[in-house]
């Protein structure tokens, strides 16, 4: 082979990389905050989730766990789904228990969530190549998810913009609690196996944010959107 032949093939190979590259679907990455209005450590966390809500690269989600509520305090967004979410994250990662703020990086990696430089870099770190679309109806009735490989459970999120909480009891007594897209309630909508699904979703309602994530058994992120209203 000549080498006139060896540069074009070169090119030609180079051409279409570039091309599947720019082809390649992307997605937001998704951090989860897992933490607690009766948790002293979680105000600077919840600065850091807040921080990152407004960005369009990313999908900020805050599971509020339920085991502080007993400690003179119940956050109102607290659920035991969010703690049983928690508990799954702890037996991927190895650990023997959970804390708080704790967040969870694309179902991969975990951080301290008040340590804003850890957080950052897990995220600079995530390679956010979908694994399969997930879109949207212009209704915002349903939702599709494309074609792809693999196969993972379909979970449906639905999250409050923000809410404002004044702290009677607990470690943050007296403070006031402004907690960003918490999560509400959360449900498997079904299991995607690589093959085009589509089904129903109620509306958004205002001030609030619903989100559809694809997420593989190994904890990984294979497809990520989120829908929400304009906040009055």
């Amino acid at each position: 082979m000549n080498r006139h032949l060896i540069a074009a093939t070169t090119l030609a190979l180079s051409c279409a990389a570039a091309v599947a590259s720019a082809s390649a679907e992307m997605r937001p990455v998704v951090v989860e905050l897992f933490t607690s209005q009766g948790c002293s450590s979680c105000p600077p966390a919840d600065a850091v989730l807040a921080e990152l809500a407004p960005r369009k690269d990313v999908l900020a989600l805050g599971f509020h766990v339920d085991y502080w509520d007993s400690l003179g305090w119940k956050d109102p967004l607290s659920t035991p789904g969010a703690t049983g979410r928690q508990n799954e994250y702890a037996a991927q990662f190895g650990r023997h228990e959970v804390y708080t703020p704790q967040i969870v990086v694309d179902g991969q990696r975990q951080a301290v969530g008040s340590n804003r430089n850890a957080v950052m870099q897990a995220i600079a770190q995530s390679d956010a190549t979908a694994d399969t679309s997930v879109a949207f109806a212009a209704d915002g009735r349903s939702v599709a998810i494309g074609d792809g490989t693999g196969q993972g459970k379909v979970l449906v999120i639905r999250y409050i913009r923000s809410r404002t909480t004044q702290v009677q009891r607990g470690e943050n007594a007296g403070r006031t609690a402004v907690d960003v897209n918490g999560v509400e309630s959360f449900r498997t909508a079904g299991e995607w196996t690589g093959r085009k699904m589509e089904f129903p979703i109620d509306p958004v309602d205002a001030d609030h944010g619903l989100a559809v994530v694809v997420q593989g058994a190994d904890g990984r992120i294979l497809g990520a959107a989120a829908l929400s209203t304009a906040q009055s």
